[in-house]
């Protein structure tokens, strides 16, 4: 899905919850997010065309309370309230390249946050189920994606460590905060030859990207990453 430029600038024009502060002026964030792509992601190992377009489009400082937009396209993860972050950049990229996401693709996504990461999924599969644990965080994820078009994007509050199991099986699971241990409803709900991307650990986490075979989970790359600790009740 490709976000139209006039249906961004129309939501902003009629002073929806998203929109931007006057200082910050469409023209100047649309200059940070190609700078973002070309320093951040192009520039480091993204190669996924797909996904440099998907970061190119999606205006990530909507995701963002207003008071932190200045610093939406920086290099670093953003603080969205009730303790929670918005990813890095770059790490967004990396997990999404690394599920080779498509439009034949179900995705489920643990940790809703913000939605941006749900808008980026959107942007590349057929359909996207997320969770997120903070009922207001997924009401607020729920409204911005609304807001800008998002019709294949589902998002409600709950467990994540449950996973979504009506809507299993999924082709990709995608995790964006970190357990101690892979929850097992989520291997379960995965098909077989789908990929998990998901960061594991206390303290130090190492994000594990994940294909299931039939003779278990196999291991595919890994990066050390920070995520925040996942919340809710192992099944």
């Amino acid at each position: 899905m490709v976000l139209a430029r006039g249906l961004i600038l129309m939501l902003l024009a009629a002073g929806c919850t998203t929109a931007m502060p006057q200082s910050l002026d469409e023209e100047t964030l649309a200059r940070q997010r190609e700078r973002m792509v070309a320093e951040q992601l192009r520039a480091r190992d993204i190669r996924s065309r797909p996904v440099l377009e998907a970061m190119g489009r999606v205006p990530r400082h909507l995701f963002i309370p207003a008071e932190g937009r200045a610093s939406a396209y920086a290099d670093h993860a953003l603080p969205i309230g009730f303790g929670q972050t918005i990813s890095q950049p770059y790490i967004v990229a990396f997990m999404t390249e690394a599920l080779e996401v498509t439009r034949e693709h179900r995705v489920l996504e643990i940790g809703t946050g913000s939605g941006y990461q749900a808008a980026i999924l959107a942007e590349l599969a057929g359909e996207v189920f997320s969770i997120e644990i903070v009922e207001p965080l997924a009401t607020r994820a729920k409204g911005v994606l609304e807001e800008l078009g998002y019709t294949n994007v589902r998002v409600r509050a709950g467990n994540g460590y449950a996973g979504w199991p009506e809507e299993a099986p999924f082709d990709r699971i995608i995790v964006t905060a970190a357990p101690e241990a892979i929850p097992p409803a989520l291997v379960d709900q995965l098909k077989p030859d789908g990929l998990l991307a998901i960061p594991v650990g206390v303290g130090e986490q190492t994000l594990r990207i994940m294909r299931k075979t039939r003779s278990g989970m196999s291991l595919l790359r890994t990066l050390p990453v920070r995520f925040v600790p996942m919340t809710g009740k192992p099944n």
